[in-house]
């Protein structure tokens, strides 16, 4: 594919930027991505932005004649007509977002209409109302779907994303929709296990890893599911070598961090003495601390904690003072988000940890 990877917060504001142009709204873009890479929530936060009611239509649960509508014998005009679909957008719907889910899956006679919709903005009798953007989404073969070849013609007339996902926009991602610390922790270490499809496809496995899969697994952890229930399901998820890996990390953080031994430890030694020794319990440690803030006194716990942490007494020499950027990062996200910033402001934990970045050439 001849089309340079874009990160899904690019694609979103790329979108946003279109839909915002009553020109190039006109023209329909087309999302290629591998499955679960989060293109079918981009256009839900592209239409949550504008406020725009979303026509959202998956191409593979229906029918040809569902789009283009019923036959009807109008016996006064002597002619038949076509009825056009209730779920197309209306001449009274102004503005809007259609957006035609797994077009390259669809059945080649379902594609003909849907190629209507974006190459004349009508199918029959109906016609697309001007404000409404078409936003279609599928994969290309080498994504391991089914997928049909697009022609140039239907090609030419869209502009196309190729959206891929990085860890970074996961991970934020993650954060903000609270997955299980654990799942964060595992992929800012291993960053490979977010989307293992080329490994699935040489080995012809049914299921690896993707990210809608780690969105599982934390509702999996989450769960009050027993221990051998939850193995059974990730397993069953994203296939038994990733689980088998996953779990292994897991024990090591569950062993070397608890949270909330390390909020109600008294700062200096005994907090220094639950500190994790390893880099999976480290970032296990972050993500569980950003997790449990929800008020100023945990807040202001979890900046004690982590300016303690050079005080690890590793195994084997840690990122500490990366780990100590990215979670400041993170507490100030958290505060912003509870509107606990003036409490963080007023930190002398915090105002050291800014005076040190100075002090080493940054800004703050």
């Amino acid at each position: 594919m001849n089309i340079p990877p874009v990160s899904i917060a690019a694609a979103r504001a790329a979108l946003i930027e279109q839909y915002g142009d009553p020109v190039l709204r006109r023209r329909a873009t087309m999302l290629w991505g591998t499955r679960g890479v989060g293109k079918s929530s981009i256009v839900q936060q592209v239409a949550r932005h504008f406020g725009v009611p979303l026509v959202d239509l998956r191409l593979t649960t229906i029918e040809p004649v569902d789009i283009r509508g019923a036959i009807y014998a109008d016996e006064v005009q002597g002619k038949t007509v076509w009825f056009p679909p209730e779920f197309l957008p209306a001449q009274t719907d102004p503005e809007g977002i259609l957006f035609l889910d797994e077009l390259t899956a669809a059945d080649q006679r379902l594609q003909i209409s849907a190629y209507s919709l974006i190459l004349d903005r009508r199918v029959g009798h109906y016609r697309l109302p001007d404000g409404w953007l078409v936003v279609a989404a599928g994969n290309a073969s080498f994504h391991g779907a089914v997928s049909h070849d697009m022609g140039t013609a239907l090609a030419d007339r869209m502009f196309h994303f190729n959206v891929q996902t990085s860890i970074e926009a996961f991970l934020a991602h993650a954060l903000a929709q609270g997955y299980a610390p654990a799942v964060m922790a595992y992929l800012k270490v291993r960053p490979d296990r977010l989307d293992d499809t080329a490994s699935q496809l040489a080995n012809d496995h049914l299921v690896g890893a993707s990210p809608r899969g780690w969105e599982d697994i934390s509702n999996v952890l989450r769960s009050g599911l027993s221990e051998r229930a939850k193995r059974l399901f990730v397993q069953g998820r994203i296939g038994a070598a990733n689980a088998a890996e996953f779990f292994g990390v897991l024990r090591e953080i569950e062993a070397g961090v608890d949270v909330l031994r390390l909020l109600a430890a008294r700062p200096g030694v005994e907090t220094a003495a639950l500190l994790p020794r390893t880099l999976d319990g480290l970032y296990g440690m972050l993500y569980g601390l950003i997790a449990a803030i929800a008020e100023a006194p945990t807040l202001l716990r979890a900046l004690e904690i982590v300016e303690q942490w050079p005080d690890m007494r590793a195994d084997a020499p840690l990122p500490i003072r990366e780990a100590q950027t990215l979670a400041m990062e993170l507490l100030m996200q958290r505060a912003l988000e509870h509107g606990l910033e003036a409490a963080l402001f007023d930190n002398p934990v915090y105002q050291r940890y800014v005076e040190g970045r100075r002090a080493d050439g940054h800004n703050a």
